[in-house]
């Protein structure tokens, strides 16, 4: 499974106060065939400073003090970890920052599927992989009027739309299938019958999933872990996503499943309509 929204906000709110302010001392690569190669340009970073951490749909932007930004993404299976520089290397460890407060950001990827570009440009958001995307669902770029403008003249399922990240961004699977249970609305329906306020329904459960998901520390997901090392817990909280045949924790109905776009989808047929 991949870090979705939740756990990429959960890393960059464990990353921002160690890198903020801090300078630049030593940049390692320990492996530059990630899913795009590493930047060559990252040894320029030496002797810079870090000035703020952000977030992009699933993307880290780390800001430096010359202008030019840290983009990572930690694909598939990364994470990142704020750690001694003695500990020891593992396996999939490609990447490392060390600090002036003696202390290293180290990137760990198995899969290899992460990205680590330095983007020179004064604005990140032109590159091609931020350009086209669409709002953040916890912005003020997102709401029901919005989200009606795409969906009057789609026929495609709403679970597909949501996940549409030129529609919205960071809408993954697991919080899509929880999102949609919140709203009342399977995710087989089709996106043009949706009315204005059952989508108002649909935006506000979207954003109290995503900050429910947030507050908790992202999902426990078997890749993915905090910056301390440790799992998220929402997971434990999920009403009806991996919970094929088991009892809907509201009605008692039996949770459905189906393959929908590739991508396991799972509703009660209840609670939903």
């Amino acid at each position: 499974m991949v870090p979705e929204l939740p756990e990429v906000e959960t890393t960059r709110c464990g990353i921002e106060p160690h890198l903020t302010g801090a300078q630049i001392q030593e940049v390692i690569v320990k492996r530059y065939d990630l899913r795009w190669p590493v930047s060559d340009s990252v040894a320029e970073l030496e002797q810079r400073t870090f000035i703020g951490v952000t977030r992009r749909s699933k993307y880290l932007l780390l800001a430096v003090n010359d202008g030019s930004t840290l983009l990572i993404h930690l694909g598939m299976s990364g994470s990142l970890r704020v750690i001694d520089p003695a500990e020891a290397w593992k396996k999939h460890d490609h990447f490392a920052v060390t600090l002036s407060t003696g202390m290293q950001l180290r990137f760990h990827d198995p899969r290899r599927f992460g990205v680590i570009l330095h983007l020179k440009s004064e604005s990140p958001f032109e590159h091609p992989l931020l350009a086209s995307l669409g709002p953040e669902p916890l912005g003020d770029g997102f709401s029901a009027t919005y989200l009606k403008s795409i969906c009057s003249t789609r026929k495609s399922a709403i679970k597909q739309v949501i996940m549409d990240g030129k529609v919205v961004v960071g809408v993954g699977n697991i919080y899509a299938s929880e999102a949609l249970f919140r709203a009342g609305i399977r995710p087989q329906t089709q996106a043009c019958r949706l009315s204005l306020p059952r989508l108002e329904r649909l935006v506000s459960s979207i954003r109290e999933v995503l900050s429910d998901a947030i507050s908790a520390g992202g999902t426990t997901l078997r890749d993915f872990l905090k910056s301390d090392g440790q799992p998220g817990y929402f997971r434990q909280k999920l009403f009806v996503y991996d919970r094929k045949g088991e009892p809907c924790l509201v009605c008692g109905t039996e949770i459905r499943h189906a393959v929908q776009g590739q991508r396991s989808t799972y509703w009660c047929p209840t609670c939903q309509k």
